[in-house]
């Protein structure tokens, strides 16, 4: 083990070393019941009962019950001692750890965050202010117990102490020499809970990235190898505690066998019967419960505190060539490896790697998007390292694979209903939509009314319980991923930006783009300050130093390049000013796709040719002219946003 939790454990003796002794006696008040018990059951039964004398026995008994009491305002005042013991160790430990957190962070700033210290501070400081207490309690209570009890042995006849010093003397040398491996395979516990909550940190932070790459079974995989590990470690301490109960058998129960197997030899020596009953008090009473303390203490809270120590201590010594700590495995590695697919995200958690297959990152619904974390699969696009390929040897029709083609963009809802657990609510009930080809629909309603679940169903993305989505003719169901992917584009409101160059972002939805198209997109979509501001195409991008707007235009040049026939922005330009959100919308509204915009905005619906205003399972279509007329809640909605109605008229 680290030799420094002894240093600290002994630094901080010497420092409370006025609290240490006000907690030693009050030990001393409580180990009274301890030192007397077993002499007063001898005066007792010899003085007492056996010589016929019933009043006197019950008198010593009677003095037995007052040492108890005075053991129990020992015990009282000796907890309360604790405190003034455990609560500044505690102040310590919480500066060392964030000392070490805040150092480790400023040294490495490119690097995810340091959850690992996250959890020393919060959980591993609490078990060793809880374990630092219960060791401190235990090992002063056996001291004092002992010697107690020892010295009451010695008073009731000095050859009772044969019985119990030489197994007492076994058990905690047993103890101790197992104490070493114990404390080891703690520590591999420790840091197997560790490696876990980095690994689940870094898998909750790039979830997208994982989906994005298709890495699901490479997590899987890993983190349930973190798991199993811990497992296994933990099945070695278990194994290796039942030492303890060895122990505790050698030394508290061999010593009450001992003293009734050698009763015989004892009474024919002159011990007398109340000094061999007193002698089985003692030890029953006194060392047992003591020494149990004292083995399930430090064989557990114990090597909790030095296991804890240790990594605290190391979390605080600052190491510049890297992370420290146990779990630096596929997590903690910076560079690039394309086949560990679940690396972090940047500190924004926007970014990742170059996704492989073509498939765009699950995004979880933030903010304005109802359900459960739906994984939003934009529009399928090849691989730009496949892009040499010949496009009619990687299409499903040259494989043998080919299903219906939707003709074009006209969407189709029949009876839909949807709920997100058979016995909840319907979130859509018996919805009949259609849209003919190159329709602009707005969807409104109030947050949580439903627009985010509409546009995942009609984006194949969620299934209808009831009812069927049509996308050119064809049930959205019934279309292979990639012919799906190749006839939508869905955006959600958290946009997806991966670390890589900026026109790898922009292509990766048509990676065979002309330059003199990729500039068309981006001036429709009204990108073109943050190219510049980025340094052209081929600049790097870091989409930590993107604020939330700059990577919602990244992700509508990237939705506008590609011909799918549908296009579906779920609050995709929430992060826009008015101006921006209105020229983004206009760039797709001119093309001849099929529109849907989930409105942030109710300017949106302005510039739509039909409204769908969603209310729960209700919903009201029309143009915005009869809506005002005919819907009470589009009105409400309208009168939210006058002022911005007016100046969508203005313009």
């Amino acid at each position: 083990m680290n030799p420094a939790p002894g240093a600290l454990l002994r630094s901080t003796l010497r420092t409370r070393r006025r609290e240490f002794v006000r907690l030693t006696w009050w030990s001393l008040v409580e180990a009274v019941p301890a030192l007397l018990s077993g002499w007063l059951v001898a005066r007792a039964v010899d003085d007492g009962f056996l010589a016929g004398r019933s009043a006197a026995g019950l008198g010593w008994l009677g003095l037995l019950a007052a040492a108890v009491l005075v053991g129990a305002w020992g015990t009282r005042h000796a907890t309360l001692q604790l405190a003034a013991v455990v609560e500044p160790f505690r102040d310590e430990l919480v500066t060392l750890a964030t000392t070490g957190t805040l150092h480790r962070s400023s040294l490495h700033a490119g690097r995810p965050a340091d959850t690992a210290g996250v959890a020393r501070l919060t959980e591993q400081v609490e078990i060793a202010r809880e374990s630092y207490g219960a060791v401190v309690m235990f090992v002063q209570s056996f001291a004092v117990t002992t010697v107690s009890v020892l010295l009451g042995l010695a008073a009731l006849d000095p050859a009772l102490l044969l019985f119990v010093v030489p197994p007492l003397l076994a058990g905690l040398t047993l103890f101790l020499l197992a104490l070493r491996a114990m404390a080891a395979r703690q520590r591999a516990v420790v840091l197997a809970d560790e490696a876990i909550a980095e690994q689940v940190s870094t898998v909750a932070g790039g979830l997208r990235d994982v989906t994005a790459c298709g890495a699901e079974d490479v997590v899987r995989r890993r983190v349930g190898a973190r798991i199993d590990e811990a497992a296994s470690a933990a099945r070695a301490l278990a194994r290796l505690t039942a030492l303890r109960t060895a122990a505790l058998g050698v030394g508290g129960w061999l010593p009450i066998v001992l003293i009734l197997a050698g009763a015989p030899w004892l009474v024919r020596s002159g011990v007398t019967a109340g000094a061999i009953l007193g002698a089985l008090t003692y030890v029953a009473q006194g060392l047992q419960p003591a020494l149990r303390g004292f083995v399930q203490g430090l064989g557990g809270s114990g090597l909790w505190l030095l296991v804890t120590l240790g990594r605290i201590l190391e979390a605080a010594e600052v190491r510049g060539a890297g992370r420290e700590g146990p779990a630096a495995g596929w997590g903690a590695s910076t560079a690039p490896d394309p086949a560990a697919a679940s690396r972090s995200p940047e500190a924004s958690g926007h970014a990742g790697p170059r996704p492989k297959d073509g498939r765009v990152a699950a995004e979880v619904g933030g903010a304005g998007q109802e359900g459960p974390a739906a994984a939003w699969g934009a529009s399928t696009a090849p691989d730009p390292a496949a892009a040499a390929t010949p496009a009619a040897s990687r299409s499903p029709e040259a494989s043998g694979h080919a299903g219906p083609r939707p003709k074009d963009g006209r969407v189709e809802l029949r009876g839909v209903t949807f709920g997100y657990a058979p016995s909840a609510e319907p979130v859509l009930q018996s919805l009949d939509l259609s849209l003919a080809p190159g329709t602009h629909l707005a969807v409104v309603g109030p947050s949580g009314a439903g627009k985010s679940t509409l546009a995942a169903l009609i984006a194949g993305v969620l299934e209808p319980q009831v009812g069927q989505v049509r996308l050119g003719g064809v049930p959205v169901r019934t279309l292979d991923p990639g012919r799906l992917g190749r006839s939508r584009v869905l955006i959600p409101q958290e946009a997806y930006v991966f670390a890589d160059t900026l026109r790898e972002n922009l292509t990766y939805l048509l990676p065979t783009a002309t330059r003199p198209t990729l500039d068309a997109a981006v001036h429709a979509i009204g990108a073109d300050p943050l190219v510049e501001r980025l340094g052209g195409y081929d600049a790097p991008v870091n989409p930590a130093l993107l604020s939330a707007g700059e990577r919602q235009l990244i992700a509508l040049v990237r939705a506008l390049l590609p011909p799918a026939p549908l296009v579906l922005l779920d609050e995709a330009t929430c992060h826009l000013d008015p101006a921006a959100e209105a020229v983004a919308e206009r760039a797709f509204a001119s093309r001849r796709s099929t529109l849907i915009v989930c409105a942030h905005r109710i300017s949106s619906a302005l510039r739509a040719d039909l409204v769908l205003v969603m209310d729960g399972p209700r919903c009201t279509l029309g143009t915005h002219d009869q809506l005002l007329a005919d819907c009470a809640l589009y009105r409400d909605l309208i009168g939210h946003w006058d002022q911005a109605t007016a100046d969508v008229r203005r313009g």
